[in-house]
């Protein structure tokens, strides 16, 4: 589930991010930018949530 929650908040902010960009340079909305920027967003959350950082349960 947490998966999934992860696609969904990576690709709502990917299209947030192209959007503005695009309407910042002046040129059309690209929408498999978005897709591929959905794609690096969640593997960076994936990789950094369950490989990168981890709990410290020393305390």
């Amino acid at each position: 589930m947490r998966l999934i929650w992860t696609v969904i908040w990576g690709f709502l902010l990917s299209l947030m991010v192209v959007y503005v960009i695009t309407s910042m340079t002046g040129s059309t909305f690209s929408f498999p930018l978005a897709i591929v920027l959905t794609v690096l967003f969640t593997l960076s959350s994936v990789v950094l949530g369950e490989g990168v950082i981890k709990d410290d349960s020393s305390q």
